[in-house]
């Protein structure tokens, strides 16, 4: 392998392969590609899609995670890196950063699990190389856009203390029909578990946990209605680092009219006890189709008086559509996690970042200016709407 670094990708499901795919497509981080699954064949599947769709020669190796054990393969795979980008579910991320740790490789996760992060912060504390967590769309990107606006706030209206700042992202499709109003475009548990765990939210400058669903509220984008509600974990560690400075501040999830009803009233079928994300997933399962033709709404707002006294807002919102990528097209679901993932471990590649690294440690400015967020969500390339492939 003869690229300038060698990026290991563990997990070889949509968003590892939207990794591989953008690495080999932006000139701007040259790299040789290892990428591992625990379903072997899974790896080596995504390492011949990336290869067929890429523009240009990309040397990527395909490699078997072992699910409880370190094998010889991965002994090879971790020693030979740089870094470790972790696009495997949640619960195997604290497994994923301890090999980062033990083999001394920079990493980066996407997770929004909070007891997995609050681990990882932990066992990365004092670590000689980076190590960024949650840093896909959100948690990820929508937290770095709202420090963004915050700081944009603070130097045009001379005001370092705001009122509310608030977060919004839907992974939507473009048709829907009841009674859900709803179709996956991503992970299943991932759904279930950011509607059932409690959000964080900041209120009179106290950070406080609410109840998932507990706060609907009504929101028009580009004309079209949306509604949206507390959700678990894409707040990232804004509220602590934000509540001195940010009364109210709050994550919410965008869908369409209806669809949180739909939820609730699945909920208080499901009642009380344990295993409720599991019996969730099952009734949405159930009645949910998957599709595959996506789009992502985002929204953000910093909201406060001047230092005159008068009331101002900053807000920005973006709808963002698969775009084709080599000769591949990837889902907007793909496109903004990887970027976000890709764009951070750059960052950590340039030597920006020893030890843990959050959200709100990655300076706005040089984030949003990168190759890959351009890409994604500021590209002036054609988006096109023809029928996903495989």
């Amino acid at each position: 392998m003869v690229g300038s670094h060698k990026v290991i990708i563990a997990g070889a499901g949509g968003i590892g392969k939207a990794v591989g795919l953008l690495l080999a497509e932006v000139p701007d981080m040259a790299a040789d590609i290892f990428i591992g699954d625990i379903n072997y064949e899974a790896a080596i599947s995504v390492s011949k899609w990336v290869q067929e769709g890429a523009s240009s020669i990309v040397q990527i190796e395909p490699f078997h995670i072992h699910p409880q054990e370190l094998t010889n393969q991965m002994d090879y795979v971790f020693s030979s890196g740089d870094i470790l980008l972790d696009c495997l579910p949640g619960g195997e991320a604290p497994r994923m950063a301890a090999f980062a740790l033990k083999y001394n490789l920079h990493y980066v996760n996407l997770t929004e699990y909070v007891a997995e992060t609050n681990q990882i912060l932990d066992m990365a504390k004092g670590a000689e190389t980076g190590f960024v967590l949650q840093a896909g769309l959100a948690p990820g990107f929508i937290n770095i856009l709202g420090h963004q606006l915050y700081l944009e706030f603070a130097e045009e209206f001379q005001a370092d203390k705001i009122d509310y700042m608030a977060m919004k992202v839907g992974a939507l499709t473009r048709v829907v029909t009841g009674p859900h109003f709803y179709g996956f475009t991503w992970s299943p548990i991932g759904v279930a578990t950011e509607y059932v765990k409690e959000a964080v939210v900041v209120r009179n400058h106290q950070k406080l946990n609410v109840p998932s669903l507990s706060g609907t509220t009504h929101l028009i984008i580009d004309g079209i209605h949306y509604e949206d509600d507390y959700t678990s974990g894409g707040a990232a560690d804004l509220p602590d680092y934000f509540k001195e400075k940010v009364a109210n501040l709050d994550y919410k999830t965008i869908r369409y009219p209806g669809h949180f009803d739909w939820v609730r009233s699945q909920l208080q079928i499901i009642g009380q006890g344990q295993g409720i994300e599991n019996r969730l997933l099952e009734k949405m399962n159930e009645y949910i189709p998957h599709v595959e033709d996506d789009l992502i709404v985002l929204y953000a707002s910093v909201q406060g008086k001047d230092s005159k006294g008068v009331l101002r807002k900053k807000e920005k919102s973006m709808s963002i559509d698969p775009l084709k990528v080599g000769s591949h097209l990837l889902k907007g679901i793909q496109l903004t996690t990887a970027a976000p993932m890709l764009e951070c471990a750059r960052m950590l590649l340039g030597g920006k970042f020893k030890g843990p690294v959050l959200q709100s440690s990655i300076d706005p400015e040089e984030f949003m200016k990168g190759p890959f967020i351009q890409m994604a969500f500021h590209s002036n390339k054609k988006r096109e709407r023809a029928k996903l492939d495989a």
